[in-house]
């Protein structure tokens, strides 16, 4: 589905309008959606910046809901064009279609999918977990849909504390070359954290 439907969702919501009569300088600056191929049980948010640098975050599945951040980011970040070219349902077929440029031959269980401006570029970028725990970090432009980065790793690496790689954002320390905020981290380590242990529990029994 287009991006374009979740914002007229948001737009239309009257949470989204008793927001917009609260803050006047607010814009556009990410996405984050969850897809979970084997239940489908999926996630959407749409996250807008303040003036004062505080992100509201509105989830859209169901009813819509808005959090507002506590804290402040220290750099302002890039305001995104609405009119985005990639559709999310577009992304596991493009990543997969590279999965067999490299003869990767796991299957895709689950996609954590985050929208935002890096490098001057709107980029989708793709935590995309595999059979076998491990996850791919793929890097998508979204206005020709190229790969502009293609990395597999263990997700035990990723989230063991004395790895160089781990996601924990109170340690300061991301995936290498990503740039998301302290917000798309710590949603990105709980879904990480979930699928981890249900894998687990799939390995006892």
């Amino acid at each position: 589905m287009k991006f374009e439907h979740y914002l007229k969702k948001l737009e239309e919501s009257s949470e989204f309008k008793k927001f917009r009569r609260k803050y006047t300088d607010e814009y556009l600056c990410a996405g984050f959606f969850v897809l979970d191929f084997e239940t489908g049980q999926n996630m959407h948010q749409i996250d807008y910046a303040l003036p004062n640098g505080k992100i509201a975050t509105f989830v859209l599945d169901k009813e819509v809901k808005c959090k507002i951040s506590e804290q402040a980011l220290k750099k302002k970040l890039p305001k995104i064009n609405p009119e985005i070219r990639t559709d999310l349902e577009e992304l596991k077929g493009i990543v997969e279609d590279e999965m067999k440029n490299r003869t990767v031959t796991e299957k895709m269980r689950k996609m954590i999918a985050i929208l935002h401006v890096m490098d001057d570029k709107l980029i989708w970028n793709l935590q995309c977990i595999l059979s076998g725990l491990e996850i791919l970090i793929v890097h998508v432009d979204d206005s020709d849909q190229s790969i502009l980065k293609f990395e597999k790793h263990s997700l035990i690496e990723l989230l063991n504390p004395a790895s160089g790689m781990q996601l924990t954002p109170k340690a300061g320390k991301a995936l290498p070359g990503k740039k998301m905020t302290t917000a798309d981290l710590e949603r990105l380590e709980q879904e990480l954290k979930k699928l981890k242990k249900a894998s687990e529990g799939k390995k006892k029994k």
